[in-house]
């Protein structure tokens, strides 16, 4: 466990609202979604909700998923210039925080 960020976790159950902070430690928003290559089931990266927007973030650009933080490779400067959107137009995702069992999945049209 590191710090107040808890445990290291699975981008299948990062949960929307989860704060986002750069690489030199300033929040510059939260998860607003998760997004999967449908066709490879691998991670594809995060668009986060920011005061300026939504953002899309790279998975390359994220060092840390964790409970109750996502941390960057980026800093703030730099996360300041992301793209308002994935231009791959990969899938969101939102974990289903109501059942272990059941999908962990729901697809968003």
């Amino acid at each position: 466990m590191s710090g107040d960020e808890g445990h290291a976790i699975s981008y299948k159950v990062l949960a929307h609202g989860t704060p986002v902070r750069s690489s030199d430690g300033e929040e510059i928003g939260v998860v607003g979604a998760v997004l999967e290559n449908d066709r490879e089931h691998i991670f594809d990266g995060l668009l986060i909700d920011t005061p300026t927007g939504r953002r899309f973030v790279d998975a390359p650009e994220i060092a840390r998923i964790a409970e109750r933080r996502v941390t960057l490779t980026i800093d703030a400067q730099r996360a300041a210039g992301l793209p308002e959107r994935d231009s791959a137009g990969s899938h969101e995702y939102h974990a289903n925080v109501r059942g272990r069992l059941g999908r962990l999945w729901r697809r968003r049209r």
